[in-house]
């Protein structure tokens, strides 16, 4: 991609230096915002007009267009220069709270157990193995630091090894689109062979002949996951063989197979419907048979054990899910049968089989629990959880012939614990403890607690809030306020090492369980997504006006955060209610919904037509105006906002931001800061490695603290 280095001021604005002053440590520069130049662009839908005066942003390969970011970059630089050595503080702090040389706990699989572990110093993982002891000698797989370099963005992923233990497939990004080239290496040799594919999802399945695998490959335009390709190893990806190919644009696909490890499985997806098909592994030139027929508006997924398949669906108005049962040989959805029923108070969320044991996930008024349940019947019960506010989840479990359950445990207050659980005797073994270095650190340092706001409505809205024990909670606290709200995706309250750095400043950092996500059931969700998409954004400023009304802040020191759609909230809040919030960080935002929306070639747009809508209908058309944060934009005035993204993002593109800033440039009505940092190099996830992406964290952080006069 063509890069200017220069920055073009006759196009966007000169960096205009107007003033100069001195604080304590460094001279701060005062210059002018970089000014976007206006060329209309007009969409006409429904017979409504719109005017997007920036719409030329759009293309990444113009020089003017990079020209623009490169001066927005520069003008966060020289604004925030003041900050850089406690950025830097922050950074050393946040690092230095982290394990350099940590590994994962390991878990076993077919023979071998698997250790992640990183090394001093280093950004990337290293992946290895030890066969049948831990005693025994390591096998390295993969060095993700040798694999790195030369690479200003690097991600492995998608690792998967053949059912004899000698190869593995894996994935590469090396430029943060998510489209990665798989790859195979022979574990017993190190030889990486010449089978190359590009533009894959980044993982792939083995058959049982060891010499066969299933990926699924995106559309090089949208990045919708839609074939699935059959490799027979050796051969060139010209000669493979395609297996699926989901034509409805609005879904997508995936493969993997069962933990029995007795059917590949390939799942197409929507936001609204489910659909599988099946083939036997040991069959990898067999013909897949359609599990159960789509159905619009009916959910499931499978697993199987013995001779059947468990259903977890919302079938016949199984609004927070029920567990059904059938045989292998009749899978079509008539000839389900009920195991666990549908429960109004409670969300099935999955289900884990053992041998002996199956274990439920379930959520309960907003909390995790676990429900451990014998085959046979003779024996059922739930772990034991006593906070009020924690997360619990099922973590990594391959091994089906095993009486170890092994979970994890964290809260907003206790490091995540990687916990062994006997299912027999009911002995737990805390394998690990995330270890918080630095020396001081202590979980009886912080409090935690859940609150309840009332919306507009009436709905009682649920907040977890962290603070340090040596934190007054009153108008003078500044908060940092976060949610997600979209897509049923839960944010629980989990532990942070990173977020010390702001309690210890005397922050309290609470998030807002609203509407759009599923902490409350499956209801919590459908009643904040298309035509009731405003309660996301209203519950988020309910809840802020909950926190000033009950004397936890004011609005001189409440700050609010969100990241993609939790960026469109941010976009929504600044529109609706600027002045409940003092600063705002909007990462990666969906802020241009209806353009978006109506672009059938961005990456992702016809899959979320459940989730938000399809334009291309005026009800929802209107109705995804009257809220677009790019459309909404005011004269009015706003609070303090840092807005990031990556170039190569390939969730939310660049321009909806960079559209939106200059945007705001053009019509905000004050002289508060408004700051656009652009990764030139990274996509939705931000920087890659583990120390790089702290960096922008600590941009992130230096911002707030900056607004509270809190710089050391």
């Amino acid at each position: 991609m063509k890069r200017i280095q220069k920055v073009i001021p006759v196009l966007i604005g000169c960096l205009t230096f107007v003033a100069s002053c001195k604080n304590e440590e460094t001279q701060m520069v005062k210059i002018s915002a970089p000014v976007a130049k206006k060329q209309p662009k007009t969409f006409e839908k429904h017979g409504d007009v719109r005017v997007d005066d920036y719409y030329w942003m759009n293309d990444r390969e113009d020089s003017t267009v990079i020209a623009h970011l490169e001066a927005e970059n520069a003008y966060y630089a020289e604004m925030t220069r003041h900050t850089t050595s406690f950025q830097q503080v922050l950074f050393d702090e946040m690092k230095g709270r982290i394990k350099e040389d940590d590994s994962s706990v390991p878990y076993k699989n077919n023979g071998y157990w698997y250790i992640t572990r990183f090394e001093t110093g280093q950004q990337y993982p290293i992946y290895s193995r030890k066969r049948e002891s831990l005693d025994a000698e390591e096998e390295v797989m993969f060095n993700g630091n040798e694999m790195a370099e030369g690479h200003d963005f690097f991600n492995l992923g998608g690792l998967s090894i053949s059912p004899n233990n000698e190869l593995a497939v894996f994935g590469v990004d090396t430029v943060s689109r998510r489209q990665y080239t798989l790859r195979i290496k022979n574990l017993r040799t190190g030889e990486v062979y010449a089978d190359k594919i590009d533009n894959t999802t980044g993982g792939a399945v083995w058959a049982d002949d060891n010499q066969t695998m299933f990926y699924t490959k995106k559309d090089p335009v949208t990045l919708r996951s839609d074939k699935v390709y059959k490799h027979v190893l050796g051969t060139a990806e010209s000669d493979d063989v395609l297996i699926f190919h989901e034509e409805d644009e609005t879904f997508g696909c995936y493969v993997y197979k069962t933990k029995s490890k007795k059917f590949i499985v390939i799942g197409s997806y929507s936001t609204l419907t489910s659909e599988y098909r099946i083939l036997p592994a040991k069959e990898p030139n067999g013909e897949f048979t359609l599990f159960s027929e789509r159905e619009r508006g009916l959910e499931y997924s499978i697993a199987h054990y013995g001779d059947n398949f468990y259903v977890l669906t919302n079938k016949d108005g199984a609004t927070n899910f029920k567990l059904m049962i059938t045989k292998e040989g009749a899978t079509e959805s008539g000839q389900w049968e009920e195991f666990i029923a549908h429960r109004e108070d409670v969300l099935l969320e999955d289900i884990d089989i053992f041998k002996n044991f199956y274990v439920l996930s379930e959520r309960e008024k907003g909390l995790n629990k676990l429900k451990i349940v014998r085959w046979d019947g003779t024996d059922s019960y739930y772990l034991p959880f006593d906070s009020e506010t924690y997360t619990a989840y099922v973590g990594a479990n391959p091994d089906f012939d095993t009486n170890v359950l092994r979970y994890g445990y964290n809260s907003m207050t206790t490091p995540s614990s990687t916990i062994d659980f006997n299912m027999d005797s009911r002995e737990k073994e805390i394998k690990k403890e995330q270890e918080v270095l630095g020396g001081t650190f202590s979980k009886q340092h912080y409090m935690e607690k859940r609150l309840w706001a009332t919306a507009r409505d009436g709905v009682r809205v649920p907040i977890s809030i962290v603070y340090h024990k040596d934190t007054e909670l009153n108008d003078t606290t500044p908060i940092l306020q976060y949610a997600y709200g979209s897509y049923g995706a839960t944010i629980d309250p989990y532990f942070s090492t990173v977020r010390l750095s702001l309690l210890d400043r005397g922050f309290a950092f609470a998030i807002a369980h609203i509407r759009g996500g599923q902490y409350l059931g499956r209801p919590w969700y459908e009643d904040g997504k298309l035509l009731k998409k405003k309660n996301t954004f209203t519950d988020f400023i309910d809840c802020s006006r909950f926190l000033i009304s009950e004397g936890y802040t004011s609005s001189e020191h409440l700050y609010a955060m969100g990241g993609s759609a939790g960026g469109l909230l941010m976009g929504a809040i600044v529109n609706m209610a600027p002045e409940v919030y003092n600063g705002i960080v909007s990462q990666v935002p969906f802020v241009d919904v209806v353009t978006t929306m109506l672009d059938d070639s961005i990456p992702l747009t016809t899959g979320e037509y459940d989730e938000w809508g399809n334009p291309n209908e005026k009800e929802y058309y209107e109705y995804m105006k009257s809220y677009s944060p790019y459309d909404n934009v005011q004269a009015h005035v706003y609070p303090n906002m840092l807005v990031t993204t990556g170039l190569h993002d390939s969730q939310v593109q660049y321009f909806e931001p960079a559209k939106w800033v200059a945007k705001l440039r053009e019509l905000k009505t004050d002289d508060h800061l408004l700051l656009f940092d652009i990764n030139m190099e990274a996509g939705h996830g931000g920087a890659s490695g583990r120390f790089e992406s702290l960096k922008e964290v600590a941009k992130e952080y230096a911002f707030l603290l900056d607004l509270e006069g809190k710089t050391h």
